[in-house]
């Protein structure tokens, strides 16, 4: 059954900083301060939406950082929706907060309003680029965070930002290297979009930062993808979530609606040639069998994987088998 988040969003509520890449109302459309009758809403519409299904859906607090707003304010979002949770109909309660806002004091208190999962925004485990996009605080914040949220038995997430100024493929990769070491339950993959009235906008203006767009950031997340499954850790977001707001706001960077369809049509397109390689094969008729749910992928958006052989002299089939993986390509003649 699929997993469900009931998003509430406090926008930037909490953050002691301006990072540089952060303008919350537009990213996530949203200005206002939610209270308990938002958070009682929210779970109303859920109702509806989901059924018998709320009993695998969190109730997530997202955007800012929760555990560093008022307390008072935080408990009054907690105990509007801890009934739920106590009740059994709801799975638990997500939410992102800083690694510098992180405690035993603040985690008892997640604990006993039925707090389940919580999320850190890392965006990079460098400190040179944590310094340079004003994040406020280390690394080895990231890591004290993450190993007291597992002893307390919380389901751990991490977010990484890819394309940050300062830095560099080889350093995103060391990132989530590091990132994997600290076994996360989940990660969140965003590639930067540069959006006005921040410190990056700022520095992209003046010739400063030119930050890698979509075509660039492809094959780097696609390959931070593969990473991360391979080692069983769930991406449960690459690139941000659509919205007019983001959309007028932003002007530069990476962003697609389906930013992660692009990065798993890459895969199957590497797999592809991988096999083709493997088989010897060069050019002509080329049967290439996948999984149902991976037709899609591999035919890439608008048949940009299908072109792609075409124009190394492969005229290419595709056949489903079930019984193959989620990337997995055979080829034959």
């Amino acid at each position: 059954m699929k997993h469900s988040n009931i998003a509430i969003f406090v926008p930037h509520n909490g953050c002691p900083h301006q990072c540089s890449f952060c303008n919350q109302k537009e990213i996530t459309g949203q200005g206002f301060q939610p209270h308990r009758g938002d958070v009682l809403s929210a779970v109303e519409t859920a109702r509806k939406s989901l059924g018998a299904n709320t009993r695998n859906a969190e109730i997530a607090f997202f955007g800012g950082s929760f555990t560093a707003i008022d307390r008072e304010y935080m408990t009054e979002l907690l105990s509007a929706a801890f009934p739920f949770v106590k009740s059994g109909e709801f799975s638990g309660i997500r939410l992102s907060t800083r690694p510098d806002a992180v405690n035993n004091e603040i985690l008892d208190i997640l604990e006993s309003y039925g707090v389940t999962s919580v999320e850190l925004g890392a965006q990079s485990m460098d400190d040179d680029v944590l310094m340079l996009n004003e994040r406020g605080h280390t690394a080895d914040d990231v890591e004290k965070a993450s190993k007291l949220i597992k002893e307390y038995g919380f389901s751990l997430g991490l977010q990484m930002m890819t394309g940050l100024y300062g830095s560099t493929d080889e350093k995103d990769w060391c990132t989530a290297e590091k990132i994997a070491a600290l076994k996360p339950e989940t990660v969140r993959i965003y590639p930067t979009v540069v959006m006005k009235g921040t410190k990056l906008y700022e520095l992209y203006h003046e010739g400063k930062y030119d930050p890698p767009d979509t075509l660039q950031s492809v094959p780097l997340c696609a390959g931070l993808l593969r990473y991360f499954e391979d080692r069983g850790i769930r991406v449960i977001r690459l690139g941000l979530h659509d919205s007019g707001s983001l959309r007028e706001s932003m002007a530069a960077g990476a962003f697609h609606p389906s930013f992660r369809e692009l990065c798993e049509s890459q895969i199957m397109l590497e797999n592809a040639l991988m096999s083709l390689k493997q088989n010897r094969i060069t050019d002509g008729k080329v049967l290439f069998t996948v999984h149902p749910k991976s037709v899609s992928r591999f035919m890439g958006q608008k048949r940009s994987n299908i072109k792609a052989l075409e124009k190394m002299g492969i005229k290419a089939a595709v056949q489903q088998n079930g019984l193959l993986g989620k990337y997995e390509v055979v080829v034959s003649r």
